[in-house]
């Protein structure tokens, strides 16, 4: 993702589950689960929580 956040040093996984559930985490921090939520994320969701992980830093 060093196209997308290209200033950072930061690993994030995507984990698929079973019927098109995911997860996404950051350094092994949950970010998103499309399970626990019940449904896919909103357009820039993720990459703003990402910011929101880093102001509280």
């Amino acid at each position: 993702m060093k196209g997308v956040f290209p200033d950072t040093d930061f690993t994030f996984d995507v984990v698929k589950g079973d019927n098109g559930a995911f997860e996404v985490s950051r350094d092994g921090q949950l970010i998103f689960s499309k399970l626990r939520e019940k449904r896919f994320p909103a357009y820039q969701e993720i990459p703003n929580r990402f910011i929101e992980m880093d102001a509280l830093r």
